[in-house]
């Protein structure tokens, strides 16, 4: 199999990987093995049931997505590859690892917020870098011009604002400071005035900048040529939108398991449509 098909697969499973983590998360199973890791509850395979199962799972994910990164690591290094793509498979490979000592201490730690938000942060990262991967394999590309060195940039502050957002949203989830703010409305003050409800009315302003600024940019997209570029800024623009409103029933559910994840999933998919059309334009 081709590392271009093989990166696509691992993209899918990451992604994956990345949402049911979030619904290990929400589901309060993160301790289904115990303190313990690589080892569940002292067994290599465990009485597979209830939080035990789900956490296993969520281990068992892992473990495949690490052995096909190793797969097109090692392909990166044995085929003609360029220098940028071996540095590249570097990167990868150190922040899965990296990964998995983060997924450790988190285990051993008792689930910390901080130690959590960063997990997804390097998950997303590690995404993004999947995205290059199968997308420098690909045949399809657009060479930078004038016009398009300027949608780049503003596609480059999309993807920073996305990161922050995501971020911050991982950390008051973990906090549980969802509930800070009512779906409109934080507190009865005009200026919000608690950790909780400044950190949620400072992600929320990022989701509302980060809509604006997708809106913009595919405004701008669509006085380029491309047609490709325009799909995924429309359909970026499609996930944002559904986003804000999946944001809005998770507070109105009062942060229900299944509008907690979905939040997440339409995240991560919007993260990595906007990182893709970021590839797809090149030097």
């Amino acid at each position: 199999m081709s590392r271009g098909k093989i990166a696509f697969f691992t993209i899918i499973l990451t992604y994956f990987l990345i949402v049911f983590g979030g619904y290990v998360a929400s589901s309060e199973s993160g301790m289904g093995c115990g303190p313990e890791w690589p080892l569940c509850n002292g067994e290599v395979i465990p009485d597979l049931q209830g939080d035990t199962l789900i956490e296993f799972g969520h281990r068992v994910i892992g473990a495949l997505l690490f052995f096909l990164t190793i797969i097109i690591f090692v392909k990166v290094k044995k085929e003609n590859s360029s220098n940028l793509e071996r540095t590249v498979a570097n990167w990868m490979l150190g922040l899965l690892i990296l990964q998995l000592v983060m997924g450790a201490i988190v285990v051993f730690y008792h689930l910390p917020s901080i130690i959590i938000t960063i997990h997804l942060l390097i998950a997303m990262i590690f995404l993004g870098i999947l995205i290059w991967f199968w997308r420098f394999n690909s045949g399809y590309v657009i060479r930078e011009s004038n016009d398009n060195h300027q949608i780049k940039k503003h596609i480059n502050r999309i993807v920073i604002l996305l990161f922050i957002t995501i971020g911050l949203g991982a950390y008051i989830k973990h906090q549980h400071y969802g509930l800070a703010c009512g779906w409109l409305e934080c507190g009865a003050e005009a200026i919000p005035s608690t950790i909780p409800e400044i950190l949620q009315s400072i992600h929320r302003l990022l989701a509302i900048l980060s809509t604006f600024y997708i809106l913009f940019t595919t405004y701008k997209v669509f006085s380029i040529y491309n047609s490709r570029l325009k799909t995924h800024m429309v359909l970026a623009l499609v996930v944002i939108l559904i986003q804000l409103i999946i944001g809005v029933m998770t507070i109105v559910s009062l942060v229900s398991i299944s509008f907690a994840v979905l939040h997440l999933a339409a995240a991560t998919l919007l993260f990595a449509i906007v990182v893709d059309a970021r590839t797809l334009i090149r030097d």
